[in-house]
């Protein structure tokens, strides 16, 4: 079944769904879905398994009439940008959590593709604003971006109220990003584990805190940088003492984090990581194309693509380094027919890749004939790395042919759940990689390595 997606309507919502397309990739987010009322639900819809992301896309540009008194200028722009559209998430939290349908046109006949489960899903909701950047750096020298200030709290903290800085309710909170800090926040995190890692450690901010304040978004993410428990490997936002209620993040730490060797190292280091990416957004195109062959169901349920998402950018590193290595070192040959297989560790403990390329000569028919020995010769290959690591639980195979050796490809992928592997499942693959050998200690040593999200100098 193919699938054609809208890219957004205004200038605005199409630059949030080439972003989001680029974060959340192809497969799990939608611009422009409508209800069962055949109304637009919201600007963007993204879903990635229990995690469900609401965006809200508003631009008004009333803020650049200078004749018009600045308080009153801006109360009348917060009414029409951000009050309404917080008004419409939380209907729009309720919808989903009520089952209402989803669907990706107007005439409510295209089911919205991924299914939503009710039961476990955490909502987050997201207001992009947008026509306040201008008028919010003229406004003061020491604005260093015109980002919106924003602060968590209760009813009961008075805040106190000026231009450009917006104060939202802690016990219904919604993430308020604007012009500015769009694009930072899914440059740096654009990975769903990324993402949704960020918003996560701010809502236990936001709960842990009576007041939680910053000059903008972006200051907010470089806290979130520089805060790592190693206990919990995971980066935190605010502070670890005890007794402290409220925590405020200044002007200027995106800016001074940027500007850091440590930002630097990193930026450089992920620049091979977009392999990763590639490699996934191929077979997203193609499935959204309804060209995929194969039994698996890509949107609906567990696939090895899905599972290949799931990895942190910083992850995708080794990950695509390890891949463009072994094509780089598969070996020169003059023979008709040669393979290598790659080991590679996920992020997730049990989780693990296998990596397949085969040099064939002679093929007679690709798609009939070759491409099953193929995903046969890989679906081994999984079976054996399962038996020569038991704790494996889940198994994601990825075959192409040798680069070396063709100008033309394609990729095979297996998702292998071994998590209940039987004795005749352990010998199944033991005599089925009796003719190949794969993962036969003398024969394809695994090599273990350590990698960091900030790379330290060399």
């Amino acid at each position: 079944m193919q699938i054609i997606k809208s890219q957004g309507v205004t200038r605005t919502e199409q630059l949030l769904f080439q972003l989001c397309d680029k974060s959340f990739l192809q497969l799990w987010s939608y611009c422009n879905p409508y209800n069962e009322e055949k109304k637009e639900f919201c600007d963007l819809l993204a879903v990635f398994e229990n995690h469900v992301f609401i965006f809200f896309d508003r631009e008004n540009l009333q803020l650049e009439n200078i004749d018009k008194d600045p308080q009153v200028n801006w109360e009348r722009w917060k009414r029409k940008v951000i009050e309404p559209q917080i008004r419409t998430a939380n209907g729009a939290e309720r919808y989903i959590r009520n089952g209402g349908k989803i669907f990706l046109d107007k005439d409510i006949q295209k089911p919205f593709p991924i299914p939503i489960d009710t039961t476990s899903i955490i909502i987050h909701k997201i207001i992009v604003a947008h026509g306040a950047k201008e008028a919010c750096l003229k406004s003061s020298e020491k604005n260093v971006y015109g980002s919106l200030a924003i602060s968590y709290s209760s009813d009961n903290i008075q805040a106190p109220q000026f231009p450009f800085f917006v104060h939202l309710d802690k016990n219904q909170p919604v993430h308020l990003f604007d012009s500015h800090n769009l694009p930072i926040i899914f440059g740096e995190l654009d990975t769903f584990f990324d993402f949704s890692s960020y918003l996560d450690a701010k809502l236990t901010a936001i709960r842990k805190y009576d007041l939680l304040s910053y000059c903008g978004e972006e200051d907010l993410l470089a806290n979130y940088f520089l805060n790592f428990d190693e206990d919990t490997n995971r980066h935190f936002i605010g502070t670890t003492e005890n007794g402290i209620n409220g925590f405020c993040i200044g002007e200027g730490e995106w800016k001074d984090f940027i500007e850091s060797t440590v930002y630097k190292r990193k930026k450089e280091a992920d620049s091979d990581s977009y392999f990763w990416d590639e490699l996934i957004q191929r077979t997203c195109k193609n499935a959204l194309a309804g060209t995929v062959g194969g039994n698996a169901n890509m949107f609906a349920g567990p696939s090895a693509l899905l599972e290949m998402a799931k990895e942190p950018r910083f992850v995708r590193r080794a990950l695509s380094e390890r891949i463009i290595n072994s094509i780089k070192n598969f070996p020169e040959t003059e023979a008709k027919m040669m393979r290598n297989v790659s080991f590679m560790q996920s992020f997730y403990p049990g989780k693990a890749y296998v990596f397949l390329q085969l040099k064939v000569e002679g093929i007679k028919d690709y798609e009939k004939e070759y491409r099953p020995r193929r995903q046969k010769m890989l679906e081994i290959a999984c079976g054996a790395a399962k038996n020569k690591f038991s704790h494996l639980n889940t198994i994601i195979g990825i075959a192409i042919d040798a680069p070396k050796f063709t100008k033309r490809n394609s990729e095979d992928f297996i998702l292998m759940n071994c998590s209940e592997w039987t004795d005749e499942d352990k010998d199944y693959f033991e005599k089925a990689n009796r003719s190949f050998g794969f993962f036969k200690s003398e024969i394809a040593p695994i090599e273990r390595i350590n990698i960091s999200e900030f790379p330290k100098s060399q």
